[in-house]
């Protein structure tokens, strides 16, 4: 298929087939990841493809221990709401595989040198909020995401659970310097019916200045 029908043909996929997804299909798809654009070609990402079902089930697991934490802190209305997001939070624990994806550290261009001017705090919070590191990441994660499409695979976008980094981690075992779990990424060969929520049109989210 050409590029703008992949682009099309993805969507968020919840429910998976059960069926592997090989080691080389993930290669791939890592690959593809790892040539999207970085700020100062920093490639402040590394992926961790998870196929073991019991460390899958752990990760569930911890993501379920965070919600109950935070909801045992909670008033009971507040806590409520915030259960019943839990389903949507864990049921990667079906995928074939989970990849976890993990973000190096990055200071900004300009802010050390900020720094050492009379630069506002609102000014420096602005540019932290632009936060260049992650959006290499989140380049590197559609491009993992097309290429996973244009193999015959889906997966979805995880934040959810970032909530429960420490618990994901931990079940994990993995551990990188300077580097810290940002999205999870289940991936498999979708399941059921294409559902996916309707797109703005560009009208609503272009604006031509000449």
């Amino acid at each position: 298929m050409n590029y703008s029908e992949l682009i099309l043909k993805r969507y968020s996929v919840r429910k998976f087939k059960d069926q592997e997804v090989p080691v080389e299909d993930l290669k791939k798809m890592i690959e593809a990841a790892g040539n999207a654009p970085s700020g100062k070609n920093s490639q402040n990402w590394h992926f961790v493809a998870v196929k073991n079902k019991d460390i899958i089930s752990k990760m569930a697991e911890g993501v379920e221990k965070s919600i109950s934490d935070i909801s045992s802190e909670l008033p009971p209305e507040k806590a409520e709401k915030f259960n019943k997001f839990s389903r949507f939070a864990t049921f990667f624990r079906k995928a074939p595989v989970v990849i976890a994806v993990y973000a190096g550290e990055y200071v900004p261009e300009g802010y050390k040198e900020l720094l050492q001017t009379k630069a506002s705090p609102e000014k420096l919070e602005r540019l932290m909020k632009a936060n260049p590191g992650i959006q290499s990441i989140g380049a590197a994660i559609e491009n993992l995401l097309l290429a996973a499409v244009d193999m015959g695979y889906g997966g979805c976008w995880m934040t959810s659970p970032n909530h429960s980094g420490d618990e994901i981690e931990k079940a994990l075992g993995f551990n990188k310097e300077g580097y810290m779990l940002v999205a999870l990424l289940p991936i498999g060969v979708p399941d059921g019916e294409r559902k996916s929520p309707p797109k703005k049109n560009v009208e609503e989210i272009m604006t031509v200045i000449e």
